[in-house]
């Protein structure tokens, strides 16, 4: 690329073509986004300066117009349909997320006062997802024993977690209401 006469070429190039290249944009998008679609389109002639066609420039700025209104005619498609799209998202506005945070803090209280075995056996079983053979093995006793180990720290977890205000108080769909009755539907 020769600097010096590239430059010059494009400058003629631009003050010669620019008004019929806006003029020509500015009928096929709205006036917003002429100016950018526009200064692409220079983007492209600059970079290929070289490769310009002598006499035929007009028409290649044209071509290049073309294509270039094209990428942003599907750029707005595109952003319209993900704009939709998020329009039908369903919308949590003014969701009230105290009553999962009650509910959270109070089995992280419950968890807390039981013993260190049953928060252990708890652990492995329903963090870890060990299974009960995995779990004998690991506290060292029979895999019987780990069930019952396992059923009465899950029953004094329960145990822990009852708070019937909460529950009498809730609203019927309320997350408290849900979250207490399938612990009572699991069992212990």
């Amino acid at each position: 690329m020769e600097t010096t006469s590239d430059e010059q070429r494009f400058t003629e190039l631009y003050r010669q073509h620019y008004s019929a290249i806006d003029a020509y944009v500015r009928r096929r998008i709205h006036s917003d986004h002429v100016a950018d679609v526009v200064a692409e389109i220079f983007l492209v002639a600059w970079r290929r300066v070289g490769e310009l066609p002598e006499g035929a420039t007009l028409a290649w700025l044209y071509g290049v117009a073309r294509r270039t209104l094209a990428n942003a005619y599907r750029s707005d498609e595109h952003r319209l349909r993900v704009s939709e799209w998020l329009k039908a998202q369903p919308r949590s506005d003014g969701v009230d997320h105290a009553e999962d945070v009650a509910l959270r803090l109070a089995v992280a209280a419950a968890f807390d006062d039981l013993s260190e075995a049953d928060q252990e056996v708890l652990r492995l079983a329903l963090w870890d997802g060990v299974a009960p053979s995995q779990g004998a093995k690991i506290l060292g006793c029979g895999v019987g024993a780990y069930q019952v180990r396992l059923h009465r720290a899950r029953k004094r977890l329960k145990k822990g977690l009852a708070f019937p205000s909460l529950e009498e108080n809730a609203p019927a769909g309320s997350s408290v209401r849900s979250a207490t009755t399938k612990r009572g539907e699991a069992g212990a």
